[in-house]
């Protein structure tokens, strides 16, 4: 049996801007992109903590360490500058994988640096 697992994870980012008038898609900063595992053009869902409204599109990268976070296309009118969200991305993985699984999670500040990494799942430190 295969599952559908949380691969990637960045958390309380803050939207940087909103283009409605580009094709589509989220420019995420590609350091983020990099620390977090999602590659250009990969499938992520984006969640507003404000909101509550969730969509589907794809990534593409930013340039690195400016902290962008840009919603394109239909998705912009979706999402304003200001709100936090968090961006997801998901693998299919074999039963067989599921006991070693940790998706990668970065946790960013403010200005969507990433002051810290976690791994959701950590050996027992007793």
């Amino acid at each position: 049996m295969q599952r559908f697992m949380l691969k990637s994870k960045i958390h309380r980012a803050t939207i940087t801007e909103a283009n409605v008038d580009y094709i589509g898609s989220i420019t995420i900063d590609s350091e983020l992109m990099r620390l977090a595992d999602i590659h250009e053009y990969e499938k992520v869902h984006v969640v507003s903590i404000d909101s509550g409204v969730r969509l589907e599109t794809y990534a593409i990268s930013g340039d690195k360490d400016s902290g962008v976070i840009c919603l394109n296309g239909a998705a912009a009118r979706l999402m304003k500058p200001g709100e936090k969200v968090i961006i997801l991305a998901y693998a299919l993985a074999q039963e067989e994988e599921l006991a070693d699984w940790k998706p990668h999670v970065v946790f960013v500040d403010e200005n969507n640096r990433p002051p810290h990494l976690l791994c959701l799942i950590r050996e027992d430190p007793s």
